[in-house]
């Protein structure tokens, strides 16, 4: 007999970016909002401490599992800093291969087999797919019209099999930002039935029109159950370099030392001497490219109005996405698809993020040029004004 492959493995989604990309691929000129990446390089630091990197012969040796003793310093100032997160980075902090690493860690650390997360829908494909890769289920719950999770809604998913709750703000793939009152509720929820927070903060420096990033971690007396996730990916430009980092409760470090050992030994170490410089850089070292960012989004929200009466968004006042669920009978998979190979423009399902009912689709305005990004808008507006199966 012939060995299978593993049932758990089977029931995870396909990843969505590769699909659409092939057909990118075969429809070339084809202008991508799909994929969640910003344009900017890191900073120039960063190049600089590459020749830092290269005076030690031991730089090229596995380093500890955690993350190397500067970066962890570097991290600690940051969060005391900027999330008013106060550690001792050797026992709370782990550096990660970016943030989706911190989360695979964090789910294979609180679960067994058969447990539930709760997701509130729309998520972050990539957490549903690690939640069935560790053999748990995701238990989705619904978001409000405007993608705000509910602290009542979640609560009533909680069951005895329940371990987490998970939040993402400002969020992927909406856009939105919650409130503090609202993260507050959650976390209160995760507190009295004992169960963890994940905060996913991965874009914490991308809000606008006043909105305000909270970090649920800073509120004293939440340490023991949650867990913040950080990346350098978006802000610094830092996609390819893999280094995120988790702040964890004291109790959860020995087993994440654990799973992170067997799958990585330690994160790549060229790359933390390369966070040490961007951190100390810090945010003034990338203000410009967020102030354009802000500027391209402005730019976005003025050619999306022509799209009214035939698609609808939710206020996205935070990361570099708009949800858009058009007003169409098709699914967004098939609508993704006439897109790029009748519009050459690529924008990513919302079925993907869990979005079955309407179609919804998601676009980003991080990844490109401004002329680019508004060029592939105006492809999406004059493609989505072309549909002619709308809903009855």
């Amino acid at each position: 007999m012939n060995p299978g492959g593993a049932q758990r493995i089977l029931q995870v989604q396909d990843p969505v970016i590769p699909i659409v990309g092939e057909w990118i691929r075969d429809n070339p000129g084809t202008i991508s909002l799909g994929q969640g990446v910003v344009s900017w390089q890191p900073p120039e630091a960063v190049y600089e401490a590459l020749a830092t990197f290269r005076g030690s012969p031991d730089n090229h040796k596995y380093k500890i599992v955690q993350g190397i003793p500067e970066l962890l310093v570097a991290i600690e100032e940051k969060l005391a800093t900027d999330n008013k997160i106060r550690v001792k980075a050797h026992d709370r902090v782990v550096v990660t291969a970016g943030a989706n690493m911190g989360f695979m860690n964090a789910v294979l650390a609180i679960t067994d087999p058969g447990d539930q997360i709760i997701l509130p829908c729309p998520y972050y494909f990539n957490h549903e797919m690690a939640i069935r890769i560790a053999g748990c289920e995701p238990v989705i719950v619904p978001t409000d019209a405007n993608h705000q999770p509910d602290p009542n809604q979640l609560a009533a998913a909680i069951t005895a099999k329940t371990r987490a709750i998970v939040t993402i703000s400002p969020n992927n793939p909406s856009g939105a930002v919650y409130p503090e009152d609202s993260l507050l509720a959650i976390n209160a929820v995760c507190a009295k039935q004992g169960i963890y927070l994940i905060a996913d903060e991965a874009y914490e420096y991308f809000t606008y029109e006043g909105a305000r990033h909270f970090s649920t971690g800073s509120v004293s007396g939440t340490e023991a159950h949650t867990i913040s996730l950080y990346s350098l990916s978006k802000a610094y430009g830092f996609a390819s370099w893999r280094i995120g980092y988790m702040v964890i409760p004291p109790k959860l470090l020995n087993s994440i030392k654990k799973i992170q050992d067997t799958n990585l030994i330690c994160p790549p170490v060229i790359s933390q001497f390369a966070a040490v410089a961007a951190m100390c850089a810090g945010i003034p070292a990338i203000r410009q490219h967020l102030e354009k960012l802000a500027g391209v989004r402005r730019d976005c929200l003025q050619l999306l109005g022509s799209l009214e009466g035939l698609a609808t968004f939710a206020p996205a006042t935070g990361a570099f996405y708009f949800l858009i669920k058009v007003d169409t009978a098709l699914s967004s998979l098939d609508l993704v698809r006439q897109l790029v190979e009748k519009h050459k423009v690529a924008a990513m399902p919302g079925s993907a993020f869990g979005l079955e009912e309407g179609c919804y689709i998601r676009i980003s305005y991080g990844a490109l040029s401004k002329d680019s990004v508004l060029d592939g808008i105006g492809r999406l507006v004059e493609g989505i004004q072309r549909i002619r199966e709308p809903k009855s």
